[in-house]
């Protein structure tokens, strides 16, 4: 389905979309400097490295204010003056790069020099790839303004926006417009900003914890978005909600965020896609929406009131398995915990192509939790998998951990008694606030704890591991061993 016409806009919504442009030039300039660093010396290496990741930095930070700013409509009046400081100056650093590598009249290793040398000159010093740290610190922090962050820090962002309107000075770029209604939003700009909910919610966390593994899928293909579109600002979401996590595909062509109502405190997802330089969003309740996995993607699913048949909204490639089985378990336990879910299809408490070694009961931090092994058909990846054992979320995800080659160490796992086995090295990524690991972990070597129901259950556990581990130790010897 492709998106309507584009609408009239008013002056703010430009600045958000000027955000997505200059993403978009960003990720051109980042191309063009790897080409040139391609065709020169390695000693050359080094600076160009460091000048285009920051510059990719400037895309992500950007895309991702952007997607933000859909869940916190009312308070983009607090970026704008910022951002008429920001971009103008940006797009002139970007355009003289520009200008720069694309010089054919010289040599490359001689574009590279003048573009260096002359662009660190005219900021008073600054080298040029710490204008774009310049402009990233001063990005997060919008981020975090945007999003009432504790971490904000009023006086910083004033810091760096007089250090950014000095270099708009030296550049020769006319000061930033002063926008009506604005200077209210800047009188309670510290009232506003710090006036953030504590309450962590446990989703929040998943993607910021880093992996253990990176187990690559294949066959992978372009995400794909399906719709219904609307423009940026079209879409109701209620003030004051509350971002839980936004993931990037595709280099950001796509992007899911991921927030609570605080109308109804359910959780939403909100995709965005790119049409040209245009940003096109389209959202779905948790309840409203099934997924299931399709080789190396998770199909989001919609039902279609006019076709009164079901849709798909979403096709979503992962890189990694560990990934995709992140989003998967946070989606299904969202969808399950979700006060407006009527019923939650039993498929979609399995996720497709994934064997089930072992499974028994466990007491785990006071719950009955069902603990089961999972090794994925495609990548061998091997997880441990705990849900809700009874009532109404059985299946329920409440915690997932991948096992690394850690486990092929003797000292990774150890029964400690007739039901109780000790894991070590093991990171749990947890899908409920109610859970508590670290009351799983009262010893002195920090293990995770299992507690079996059963004797038995515990003696099956450990001889799963016991035996892949030397099936893998065979395997290694005999590999060594060929010719």
């Amino acid at each position: 389905m492709e998106p309507p016409g584009v609408p009239c806009i008013p002056v703010e919504t430009n600045l958000l979309l000027g955000c997505c442009r200059e993403a978009d030039r960003a990720d051109i300039v980042a191309s063009g400097l790897d080409q040139l660093r391609a065709a020169l010396p390695e000693s050359f290496h080094s600076h160009l490295i460091a000048l285009a990741e920051e510059i990719r930095a400037s895309t992500r930070l950007l895309r991702g204010l952007a997607d933000r700013s859909q869940v916190h409509v009312g308070r983009v009046p607090l970026l704008a003056n910022y951002l008429d400081v920001l971009l103008p100056c940006l797009s002139r650093t970007l355009n003289d790069i520009t200008a720069h590598y694309e010089d054919k009249t010289l040599s490359r290793e001689t574009r590279w020099r003048k573009m260096y040398n002359k662009m660190t000159e005219e900021a008073g010093g600054l080298p040029l790839p710490q204008r774009f740290v310049l402009y990233n610190h001063f990005l997060c922090l919008l981020k975090q303004l945007l999003t009432r962050s504790p971490s904000f820090d009023l006086n910083t962002l004033e810091i760096l926006r007089a250090r950014i309107v000095e270099l708009r000075e030296q550049r020769g770029i006319p000061p930033p417009p002063t926008r009506i209604g604005t200077s209210l939003a800047r009188q309670d700009l510290t009232s506003l900003a710090v006036s953030q909910d504590r309450n962590s919610h446990w989703a929040e966390q998943i993607f910021s914890l880093p992996l253990p593994s990176r187990t690559a899928l294949k066959h992978l293909r372009l995400s794909k978005s399906f719709g219904p579109f609307y423009p940026w600002g079209h879409l109701t979401i209620p003030q004051d909600s509350k971002v839980l996590f936004r993931r990037p595909f595709d280099n950001d062509t796509i992007s899911i965020v991921v927030f609570l109502s605080s109308f109804d405190q359910c959780p939403y997802f909100l995709m965005r896609t790119m049409q040209g330089n245009t940003p096109w969003y389209s959202m779905f309740g948790a309840h409203e929406l099934c997924i299931e996995r399709e080789g190396s993607a998770l199909q989001l699913k919609r039902w279609s009131r006019s076709e009164q048949c079901s849709k798909l909204w979403a096709a979503l490639y992962f890189l990694t398995w560990e990934e995709m089985v992140l989003f998967y378990c946070t989606f299904v336990a969202l969808k399950a915990r979700n006060l407006l879910t009527v019923q939650v299809h039993p498929s979609e408490f399995s996720l497709h192509r994934e064997k089930r070694l072992f499974q028994a009961q466990i007491i785990d931090d006071g719950f009955k939790h069902s603990l089961i092994v999972y090794e994925d058909i495609q990548t061998k990846g091997l997880r441990l998998h705990a849900a809700v054992w009874e009532g109404e979320l059985r299946r329920c995800p409440v915690w997932t951990a991948f096992v690394t080659h850690q486990s092929q160490s003797p000292t990774w796992l150890s029964r400690r008694s007739r039901r109780r086995v000790w894991l070590k090295d093991v990171q749990l990524y947890v899908f409920c606030n109610t859970y508590h690991q670290e009351n799983m972990r009262q010893n002195k070597s920090g293990a995770f704890e299992i507690l079996f129901d059963k004797e038995e259950a515990a003696k099956r556990f450990k001889e799963l591991f016991a035996v892949r581990s030397a099936a893998s130790e065979t395997s290694g010897t005999e590999s060594m061993a060929r010719p």
